[in-house]
């Protein structure tokens, strides 16, 4: 399947081995939700296994990588993302900076908000964690040729239907991430891995982060010590 701005003759030639880093922001509630149900660390310890035996299945890699690499790949969220249908298997997204991450943070706290009435009218406060990783495989890169080309197809606020395409046609060729550019920070490059393979966990300290993360209906705020983004919807 093709668009009306691209073609599937552009994989041909448009394929590059491509690595970064990029960083992406999870949100840091599992430790603290299943520590109001228990007393001990040990209750913890073995809530911990029982959650993680109920889990769907953690991908195939043929060697065990962090659990925050693998764990997008296990889920099958009800809601779309740039480069993945409702429904189908998670990807690992990231951005090449942070302020290209914590803007796609703050997109999607924006849309929780928006869509849970028993909010819309507060302030919404969560932690989130930073990690960088390293991305580096076969690539698409929608910021060259020629791809760029079709850049209004790949940068559409909502219409995911040709960066869906687009997956998918990728996937056939064994494409393992794409590199795109960044909607909600726009000249930024951000990562979406198809591949588990494709992506491992920068082992430094320095490269982990806690931002916190206030949330409302018209705006979002991350901050971090002194650093502080704030985006208005």
């Amino acid at each position: 399947m093709s668009g009306a701005g691209w073609s599937q003759d552009w994989f041909d030639g448009g394929l590059t081995q491509l690595e970064m880093l990029a960083w992406r922001g999870v949100e840091s509630q599992h430790i603290v939700s299943t520590l109001r149900l228990v007393d001990t660390s040990g209750e913890q310890e073995m809530l911990e296994r029982l959650l993680e035996v109920s889990k769907p299945p953690a991908p195939v890699m043929k060697v065990l990588k962090h659990y925050l690499i693998f764990t997008p790949f296990r889920y099958r969220p009800e809601h779309s993302s740039r480069f993945r249908p409702a429904g189908s298997l998670g990807l690992w997204y990231g951005a090449e900076n942070l302020f290209a991450a914590c803007a796609e943070v703050a997109y999607w706290r924006n849309r929780f908000v928006l869509e849970s009435a028993g909010l819309v009218m507060t302030d919404v406060l969560t932690v989130h964690t930073f990690y960088q990783a390293k991305v580096d495989g076969l690539a698409v890169d929608l910021m060259s040729p020629p791809w760029v080309a079709a850049r209004d197809e790949w940068m559409h606020g909502a219409d995911y239907s040709q960066t869906h395409a687009l997956a998918e046609a990728a996937r056939n060729k064994g494409v393992q991430w794409i590199c795109y550019e960044s909607v909600r920070a726009e000249g930024n490059r951000c990562a979406a891995v198809l591949d588990v393979e494709a992506v491992d966990m920068v082992s430094s300290d320095s490269q982990h982060q806690t931002w916190q993360c206030k949330a409302n209906r018209s705006s979002v705020m991350m901050q971090q010590g002194s650093e502080c983004f704030v985006w208005n919807f």
